[in-house]
């Protein structure tokens, strides 16, 4: 076979093939690029990493807004739990807001948390606060942002003394020279109040409440072994109208759960609006009350301002929930302070300073099932001494008041319970009967 025509036609087919792609190895080669085409390539870069620059972003606060949602259904389901264990004390996230927060979740990606809730909360039904038994003025985790609690309540309370003073000497054991009084005291209180509250933020809330009392006192005095047996008297007063007003400002400090406590600060002013104890006109020889100065017409507030700061701690353990907490009032003093008596004299007291009050306490609630709850609670206050003109009188002692409490809970409706409580004194000073029926309301 004569192979010159291949040997002939192969360099020129090389060549061909060359020239043909000699054009796109040009364009391949940068440097062989103009340089208008090299500065739009590098443009179309700098614009295809600015725009992954700004998915990247976008992407990075979906990822911030997914964590912020679970973390408000976290808050949510913990405040449910809370609730559902000692049945809610004071008012906490709403059992409506639960399942927003968790619809925002799965729409953004994010997993609720076990246990929480799903789904969309039936139309018309509010959120309801926690239904714990109030056995104490003691928060749970706070009202939510712009949310309103309203709590009316009314309460009932007895207590008795009786006090036998000895006034003289003793000659031998038994035998007294001098006077014997015996003073028999008999104390009711009945008082409404309203209480609302407002959730500034989830962690803090702020609370108005007015009391309205009613008092009706009765002593029995007869000063022993002088005149006949006529001569004990019974002495009756009464009093009716608004009380202290007081002011609360409530601080969740940090983020609490199953198995974590919750610690809430508070901060409360009371103000002296009820009638002052100093005011009104004071009886005197009055037979069997040796002249001490009484009056007909009571008083229905301290007569001093106060300034109270306290710590509250929630633990929730599975399946119950301890509370307690400490606090300290301060009343402040009073200059000129002076009383009025029955004959038109004026008697002037000087500077009144009212004895500090610290005060702690402690419970246990436990959650019977969904619309019940039952909590143990005891409240201990230690009253120190009143100063007059900056001396303490001689026969001033502190106060030890003691009060074992039970209170059960009863959820009406989504937004609203009904509270009961039962208070015995367990100290001399303490009320012997305490009774308080609350109302909670969210709105």
């Amino acid at each position: 076979m004569n192979s010159k025509p291949w040997k002939t036609i192969a360099p020129l087919g090389l060549s061909a093939a060359a020239l043909v792609l000699a054009p796109y190895a040009q364009a391949q080669s940068p440097d062989t690029q103009a340089p208008d085409d090299v500065a739009a390539r590098l443009q179309i870069l700098k614009q295809q990493v600015q725009e992954q620059t700004r998915q990247l972003e976008a992407l990075k606060r979906s990822v911030a807004e997914q964590e912020a949602s679970l973390a408000d259904v976290r808050r949510a389901v913990s405040a449910e739990v809370l609730a559902s264990q000692r049945g809610g004390q004071g008012a906490a996230a709403p059992a409506a807001q639960a399942p927003q927060q968790a619809a925002q979740a799965g729409s953004a990606g994010a997993a609720p948390a076990p246990g929480g809730p799903v789904g969309q909360a039936p139309e018309g039904e509010q959120a309801a606060p926690l239904k714990v038994a109030r056995t104490l003025d003691l928060p749970g985790v706070l009202t939510p942002r712009n949310r309103w609690v309203v709590e009316p309540s009314f309460s009932y309370s007895n207590s008795s003394s009786l006090r036998v003073s000895l006034v003289g000497y003793t000659i031998i054991p038994a035998i007294l020279v001098g006077l014997i009084d015996v003073r028999d005291v008999r104390r009711n209180t009945y008082q409404g109040a309203l209480r609302v509250a407002y959730g500034v933020t989830n962690r803090f809330e702020v609370e108005g409440r007015i009391p309205y009392l009613h008092r009706s006192d009765s002593a029995v005095g007869r000063e022993y072994l002088e005149g006949d047996q006529f001569t004990a008297r019974v002495f009756n007063g009464s009093g009716s109208g608004i009380g202290d007003a007081e002011v609360t400002a409530r601080y969740q400090l940090n983020d609490g759960g199953p198995d974590t406590p919750y610690f809430v600060g508070s901060l409360r002013y009371k103000s002296r609006t009820g009638r002052d104890p100093y005011e009104g006109v004071f009886s005197t020889a009055i037979p069997g009350f040796r002249d001490e100065p009484m009056q007909e017409k009571l008083p229905t507030g301290s007569g001093f301002n106060g300034l109270q700061a306290g710590l509250t701690v929630l633990y929730p353990s599975d399946p119950v929930v301890l509370f307690g907490g400490v606090n300290y009032l301060y009343s402040f003093p009073r200059k000129n302070v002076s009383i009025r008596l029955d004959n038109g004299t004026t008697t002037n007291l000087g500077k009144i300073s009212p004895g500090g009050i610290f005060g702690f306490n402690m419970g246990i609630g436990l959650g019977l099932n969904e619309k019940m709850s039952l909590s143990f609670g005891y409240d201990q206050a230690s009253v120190a001494p009143t100063r007059t003109n900056g001396r303490t009188a001689a026969d001033a002692v502190r106060l030890q008041l003691g009060t074992m409490l039970i209170g059960l809970s009863y959820r009406l409706t989504p937004a609203s319970s009904l509270n009961f409580t039962l208070g015995v004194g367990v100290t001399r000073d303490a009320p012997d009967l305490t009774l308080a029926l609350r109302y909670p309301m969210s709105f």
